[in-house]
This record gives C-alpha cells, structure tokens and sequence, in this order.
C-alpha cells in the first residue's frame, strides 16, 4: 500500500522541522547512531500511532535506522503536520495521516497502518489497540506487543486487561518517571500556553485561570499559569490532590463555581463532560475554553453546540458560540488537545526523554517479548534511569554515588 497524506511538496518545509528538532534531542540522536549499528528492529514491523509532528517524525526515523519498517499515521485529526508527513514519505517511510482528516479519513489511516501486519505497536490514546481488539483479532497472533505514550490510552488499557480483553503486552511508557514527571508537568505545561497565547494573542497575567483536574499534566497547567501571573482556581474529584492544590497556593473549588468566575479554562482530566451545559450557562461573556486532555470529550462540545443560538469563527482555531444569556464562550481548537491542535506540542528536549522511553521499551519487546507473562507492564527502571543519566550528562550535571560502604549500610537487615 502506497502513502495517503496532502502534499509531498511539502517535504522541504518538513526536514527543516525535523533537522531542528534532531539538534535539540541528544538521547535520540544518541540512539539513531547505536540503532544503526545494531539493527534492534531488523525485520519488524511498527505501527505507530502518534502526535505527526517534528519530534515524532525523529522517533520513526530512529526507529527506522535500527531496521524497522514503519508505519505511520496521527493520534489526532489536527495534530498532523502535512509538511512532516511529507518528510517522512520522502525518506522512505509509510505514512497515512493528514491535517484535519475526518472521523473516517482518520479511521481509514488508523486501518491502513495495521493491515500491513504490524509486530510492535506505539500508540498515543489506544486507538491502534482498540482497533486491533475489536476490527482486526486476526492480526494479534503476529505482534509481540506494544507501547502507551500517554494517561488516557493506559486507563483504556488498564480497563480492557481488567475485563481479560487485551490478548499482548503492553508497556505503560506514560507511567515511567522520565515520561510522566517531565514530559507531562513541565512540556504539558510549556506548551498549553504556547498553544493558548499564540492563538488568542491575549495576555494571561492577572486573569482567572481554571484548571480541571491536579494529576502530572494539571500541576504542569497550574505551575506555568501562576509563573505567568495568573489567579489559579483548580478543579478536582481526589480529596488528596485538592489539598495537594491546596498547599501548592492554588483555590479549588467545584467547576460550577470556578465557571462562574473563569477567564481561561483549561481540562487535563481525561474524563467526558467535565464542563457541561450547566458551567456554559453561569460563565463570563469571552470565557476562553480549551481542552490539554488526549479526546474532544472533556468540554462538551456537542452540548455546546446543542444551545448555542449563533456560532462564529473568531479567528483560525478559535470558535465563538453565543449563549441563551447572551454571552459569548470562545473554545480553542474544537475541544481537542490545545498544544497540538494549536501549537508545536511539547519542548523538543522534553520529548528527547520519553520517546527515548519509548524507542528503549520497545527494543525491550523485541528482546524479551516471548518471556512477558503479563498483559500490562512497567518500563524496566533499568530504563528509566539510563535515560535519565544520560540525559544528566548531556546537560552537564553530575551527581552523587554511593560507596560500598553506604550500599552496605541501605542493604543490611534489621
């Protein structure tokens, strides 16, 4: 099967792109270079399924190096960049996947790149996975498993191997310390407001700013929004991450009430309808809407809609809806991921460490995959270190090491 994408004229704006981000990533760069002695992936298959932009291009040309034969399409119909696309195509690479596809455009991508008979899977939110399991069984005797870059794709996970429906391994890359301490506090963070700030050209300082939801990627929400001088409000069902909110400095109290007073709002839960149509009906006329959760669920987009008495394009990516109270609530990049719909996505240093993650997890499956006697794994935290030394070492920072003597003293018993 030949590519589907937009344009491959694009293909020089493209390796632009993806050269940068190849400057900034030193774990990827130092992989490509073991990859391609060592072959890891000779004569495997990869489906992958994530974010199409410049640093996921590096990771399928990492991969690539080491002798994979790729497969790629989006995890979202508006984070695929057509020019990265085209790049990858003309290195050689299959790709399907186009900025703005359709429930079925996307669908038909998703189908295209697991037809071919995958044996490793890199997924972003499940829907590899879930199509395997529920179109494709056949294909499952062939894969030896696969990965999960973020939090929602896991919960997904985490239900099916509840229920005994997921049939091979799959590593929780989302659940490795060098991914979600990093990647989803402090590139979660970044670049939400990059996203939000270069699409509205508003300024956050001094305004309310209402995060739903205080896991990893709302602290990181939260953190830059307060460094930007903003008046945080979070939003929460976990008593425990309340107070921790609490303590951080932040007010929480239920959306209802935050609705009431919001200027920006941001979701990061990855849970349905966590603003509603009684949030809609109390905010203040220009309340900003925006979603850094993986699905368009979060803000209710279809009961926006439903009682909206006039919709209008403010500018590319934000969309007005007029209220029954005639107010108007603006939402940026239709309900889906904001610092991907709207922007670049995460720091290309802070991508360097989890797709490391991922590249590593996934020479781990190669290696071991015959061995595995669970459905749902953790990064081996031989992994997680490593990344992490390395990455120490890249950025010039030394650290302490135990002596035999200290090792012997935390090792003794009782």
């Amino acid at each position: 099967m030949s590519s589907e994408i937009r344009d491959l004229s694009l293909t020089a704006s493209g390796e632009q792109k993806i050269e940068w981000v190849k400057r900034n990533c030193d774990l990827l760069r130092m992989l490509e270079e073991e990859f391609s002695k060592t072959k890891p992936f000779a004569g495997k298959k990869i489906a992958l399924s994530v974010h199409l932009e410049a640093k996921t291009a590096y990771l399928c040309k990492v991969l690539a190096a080491g002798g994979a034969e790729m497969y790629v399409t989006g995890s979202n119909p508006l984070s695929t960049q057509d020019d990265v696309a085209a790049a990858l195509v003309a290195a050689g690479l299959e790709v399907h996947a186009w900025y703005g596809s359709t429930p079925e455009e996307y669908n038909a991508h998703i189908r295209a790149v697991l037809e071919v008979g995958p044996n490793i899977i890199i997924d972003d939110g499940g829907d590899l996975v879930h199509m395997i399991h529920t179109e494709l069984p056949h294909l499952i005797p062939g894969i030896i498993g696969g990965c999960e870059e973020t939090t929602t794709g896991i919960i997904r996970l985490e239900a099916m191997n509840r229920a005994g429906e997921l049939k091979f391994p799959m590593v929780r890359v989302n659940n490795a310390d060098c991914k979600h301490f990093f990647d989803n506090r402090y590139g979660t963070g970044q670049s939400v407001w990059d996203g939000v700030m270069r699409t509205t050209n508003l300024i956050v300082a001094g305004k309310n700013v209402v995060v739903a939801g205080y896991g990893w990627c709302g602290k990181g929400v939260a953190m830059r929004a307060k460094g930007l001088g903003a008046k945080v409000i979070v939003t929460e069902i976990d008593p425990v991450k309340a107070i921790e909110a609490v303590m951080d400095g932040f007010e929480v109290m239920p959306m209802v009430e935050a609705a009431k007073v919001g200027d920006f709002f941001v979701t990061v839960t990855g849970c349905d309808k966590v603003i509603d149509a009684e949030d809609f009906a109390v905010m203040k006329d220009g309340a900003i809407l925006c979603n850094a959760g993986h699905f368009d669920c979060e803000i209710d987009m279809a009961g926006l809609r439903e009682i909206a008495v006039e919709t209008k394009e403010m500018r590319k990516n934000i969309m007005g809806y007029k209220l029954p109270g005639g107010q108007w609530i603006f939402v940026l990049g239709e309900g889906r991921l904001v610092n991907l719909a709207c922007g670049d996505g995460h720091p290309a240093e802070i991508m360097d460490m989890s797709f490391a993650i991922q590249a590593l997890s996934a020479k781990y499956l190669v290696e071991h995959g015959s061995e595995l006697t669970e459905k749902l794994i953790d990064v081996p935290r031989e992994v997680d270190a490593d990344v992490a030394a390395r990455k120490l070492a890249f950025l010039g920072k030394k650290i302490d090491v135990l002596t035999p003597e200290q090792e012997a003293y935390l090792n003794k018993s009782l």
